[in-house]
């Protein structure tokens, strides 16, 4: 069987938005699926576009997902003397030619054909054909380099994604190859890469779907073998547009500022065009295992920001609390924490992880345990009666001695409760007023556990 070598070669003009990582998780599953390489290719040859900070955006995006590539990164302006070196071998070959038609007159040619009804495209009027005559050449004027697609016959090929895709030779202009400084052209550069880098699937958005026709035939021109393709349907917002800034996040790298794990949104990108039954949750062992190129579907997918919130609630429960605690405790910085003399983080973020979507949730809600109380006096009023203070004044007193653990404290609760003649809530709602300024809390007991004796016993005899 064939050696699988994959790529993502995205161009830094921007972030790596969700559309671009679900290319670069399925191309990275179906390497890993098949003990295959992985290629991180950057097409920065758009100097008017690419930046230094989107192509660290890029690489952050990937380490942050995990997804790990096995050659490069490559970069194509690292790679200019290899076009040229093949361009100057196809103007030999005959399969590419100099063009001296100015920007002017290739419009001029296409205003032409559209009023006539056709396709608007290059007229051909560099081309060198058998017999035919070339004008002379311009003098201070600088020629482009194009391409000689087939006249006749048609682009065939098996999408893996959209089924069998035929283009006809006419519908293709001779495109610009290499411009007048030299500069070699994208669809150029793509296939001179897949072809030095032996590729064998080429996995990408269905924006592409117009570049393939033109990539093969230049591949057969230099007589490199073809990949296979698949051309993933886009991702489109809950409204059915395509995904953009109003729907809210579309950079990876906002996720984890909102505080999304990554295998929570590598999970659910996978979802997002590819099926393995009814399986929803799954870590990425066993979707490299399972994925393939037969359950990718045709249609768009809708990303759905309350299926991706119940995947991170998922996996934050499953967390390590000490790994939650790292993510947490610089949110709660922010939020003026005060750590020196509280309660273990860790332990707090265990008890309240099961209710929370986001690590910003969870620090949110940890923070009622590391800054002083300060209760509502309205409430305070409404629940520390004249009839709970002698309960709360024996529960201070058995606070003193009792065992610290949550068990121990849950039945010297109801010891105080049995004897005052009082109900839980008459007891737990002043409680969780005195010792976290709010109402309501996970169980008083586990609270009052991992607040700690003495600042229970300090909080509660300030009220006292």
């Amino acid at each position: 069987m064939t050696v699988v070598r994959t790529r993502f070669a995205p161009s830094p003009t921007g972030y790596l938005h969700l559309g671009g990582a679900r290319t670069a998780l399925y191309s990275w599953a179906f390497a890993r699926h098949f003990g295959g390489t992985f290629i991180l290719r950057i097409e920065d040859t758009d100097l008017e576009r690419s930046t230094p900070e989107a192509v660290q955006a890029i690489l952050d995006g990937m380490k942050w997902l995990g997804l790990d590539h096995d050659e490069g990164p490559f970069y194509q302006m690292q790679r200019m003397d290899r076009y040229r070196e093949v361009v100057a071998q196809m103007l030999e070959a005959g399969t590419a030619y100099l063009c001296y038609s100015s920007p002017e007159e290739v419009e001029a040619m296409r205003e032409r054909m559209r009023a006539a009804g056709e396709k608007p495209r290059y007229d051909g009027t560099w081309r060198p054909e058998a017999g035919k005559t070339l004008p002379p050449v311009p003098a201070d004027r600088k020629p482009v380099v194009r391409f000689k697609n087939p006249l006749d016959g048609e682009v065939s090929w098996d999408d893996v994604v959209k089924g069998t895709i035929t283009i006809g030779n006419k519908e293709l202009d001779d495109l610009v190859i290499a411009r007048p400084d030299g500069t070699p052209t994208y669809n150029f550069c793509v296939a001179v890469d897949d072809w030095d880098m032996q590729i064998t699937h080429v996995l990408r958005g269905d924006d592409h779907v117009n570049n393939t026709p033109r990539q093969i035939n230049i591949l057969r021109a230099i007589g490199a073998p073809l990949p296979l393709y698949g051309h993933l349907p886009m991702i489109l917002g809950a409204d059915g547009e395509k995904l953009s800034k109003r729907h809210g996040a579309v950079s990876v790298m906002d996720y984890p500022a909102q505080g999304y794990l990554p295998e929570a949104m590598l999970n659910y990108l996978a979802r997002l065009g590819w099926s393995h039954g009814d399986d929803e949750v799954f870590s990425m062992e066993q979707f490299c295992e399972w994925f393939n190129l037969d359950h990718l579907t045709r249609s768009a997918a809708q990303f759905n920001n309350e299926k991706l919130a119940w995947l991170n609630n998922h996996y934050i429960k499953q967390a390590d609390n000490e790994r939650l605690a790292r993510l947490a405790r610089p949110v709660m910085e922010a939020e003026g924490a005060k750590f020196e003399g509280g309660p273990d983080l860790p332990a707090v973020l265990g008890l309240m992880k099961e209710r929370v979507n986001t690590i910003n949730e969870l620090a949110d809600a940890a923070m009622l345990f590391f800054r002083d109380p300060k209760p509502d006096p309205a409430l305070m009023t409404q629940h520390l009666t004249d009839a709970v203070k002698p309960a709360l004044a024996q529960f201070a007193e058995r606070v003193a001695t009792v065992e610290w653990t949550k068990e121990a404290i849950a039945a010297m609760i109801k010891e105080v409760l049995a004897a005052h003649g009082l109900k839980m809530p008459q007891i737990a709602m002043p409680l969780r007023l005195v010792i976290t300024g709010q109402l309501q809390t996970p169980a008083i007991d586990a609270v009052l556990q991992i607040v700690g004796r003495d600042a229970v016993l300090a909080r509660v005899n300030k009220y006292l």
